[in-house]
């Protein structure tokens, strides 16, 4: 059977066959994607646009294949060695390690711009890219699973925990925790360190057993030990990091950026957006309070956050000019503000999410997304409330994977 005829034999009840295939895009999530023998969409991890490759079927469904990377028959000028030796081990942290940095952001720029085009009707807004962000030795947070006391991460398309004896994105810190740490018979462990206060912490779940040993790290700062039923029953540690000048508290149980570097760029676009216009800025989904405390600096800032450990690092670090509202942002009764920020979880806003934001009748509002399709069905709703998109700066803040970080600007229409 030739491999066009085995991928026109594939079916949901029959996932089997190999074919070769060009891919041409990207996908959101980082897989590329290609036409089929048979015309349907295929998905390949591990592939890069522009390349031809031979795969076969992980699983088939009635419009799409779910496909596995067999060989590259024809490779593209930005495929690389991936630089990491826990990645040859088999760890699935990072699935553009093999993608040139360069070809990564302008990758990014594509899932953003499809996103809109697709899901937003948008397709003539300015999607540009952000200042660039180093793609080693960035990440201040991790969680890692454990097994035999050893920090680990997932397998690529597996279950498995692959031991870490390096890791190229992590701060130095953070590898030194990963790689000499021994996390006794935990399940998983949370590694938090600040870059330019040498302070650390790890978050041990279930609990802090005996056995548990963690390195001397350089600077002298003893790293905070805690277990997860320890935050439960209300002990809130903490380390700072300082970002612009400011001083930040964050908690173990608090969200915060995963790099000092991309917090402040982040941060500057934030500002560059509402810097035109007056009046009490909005910092919605505030977390920590880190856009209030950077961006609204000589204004009144009123911040609402329904996470209870984020909530009280807001209260500290926003102490001087802002007002904490620690619940949820679409239950929040709306006040009037000039300019807002709004940084939602994965999901986006959401219909709820932008009628709060819009019944407080700000002139900008810039909207920090960590999902692209959530961006753009977010964009859809802000858009047809009266505000005009005008800006997306995509930014590298996860450099060797496919998550994608923008800002975006909202004007009154």
């Amino acid at each position: 059977m030739s491999s066009h005829d085995q991928a026109n034999s594939v079916t949901a009840d029959n996932p089997s066959g190999s074919f070769t295939l060009k891919v041409d895009r990207i996908a959101t999530g980082g897989s590329s994607l290609g036409a089929g023998p048979d015309g349907r969409t295929v998905f390949v991890p591990d592939a890069i646009p522009g390349e031809e490759v031979e795969v076969d079927v992980a699983k088939a469904h009635k419009r799409r294949i779910d496909a596995r990377l067999l060989d590259v028959v024809s490779a593209s000028p930005d495929r690389v060695v991936p630089p990491c030796r826990t990645y040859h081990d088999g760890c699935g942290g990072c699935d553009w390690l093999h993608i040139a940095e360069e070809r990564q952001s302008a990758l990014r720029v594509d899932v953003v711009k499809d996103c809109l085009r697709r899901l937003a009707r948008l397709p003539d807004v300015a999607v540009v890219n952000g200042p660039k962000l180093a793609a080693s030795a960035y990440r201040t947070t991790v969680r890692a699973a454990v097994v035999d006391g050893r920090a680990g991460f997932r397998s690529r398309r597996s279950h498995d925990i692959v031991a870490v004896d390096a890791c190229t994105i992590s701060h130095p810190l953070i590898e030194q925790l990963l790689a000499e740490g021994y996390y006794g018979n935990a399940d998983e462990v949370t590694i938090r360190v600040g870059d330019r206060t040498g302070e650390s912490m790890v978050v041990i779940s279930p609990r802090v057993a005996d056995s548990v040993s963690v390195p001397d790290l350089s600077g002298g700062n003893p790293t905070v030990v805690v277990g997860a039923e320890e935050l439960a029953e209300g002990r809130r540690p903490h380390i700072h990091e300082t970002l612009e000048g400011i001083r930040l508290q964050v908690s173990a149980g608090s969200f915060f950026q995963c790099r000092p570097d991309g917090a402040e760029a982040l941060a500057s676009a934030v500002s560059d957006i509402i810097a035109p216009f007056e009046g009490v800025l909005l910092d919605a989904y505030a977390g920590v309070g880190l856009f209030g405390a950077l961006c609204g600096l000589g204004r009144s800032v009123l911040a609402v956050e329904s996470n209870e450990s984020a909530a009280a690092d807001a209260r500290w670090n926003l102490r001087m000019h802002g007002t904490v509202f620690a619940e949820r942002f679409e239950d929040w009764q709306p006040q009037p503000v000039g300019v807002a920020v709004a940084d939602p979880a994965r999901i986006g806003l959401q219909a709820a999410g932008v009628a709060a934001l819009v019944a407080c009748d700000p002139a900008a509002i810039a909207l920090v997304s960590c999902d692209p399709a959530s961006l753009a069905r977010d964009a859809a709703l802000l858009t047809a409330a009266g505000y005009e998109l005008t800006k997306v700066t995509v930014f590298d803040l996860f450099g060797h994977t496919s998550h994608v970080e923008t800002v975006s600007s909202f004007l009154k229409r």
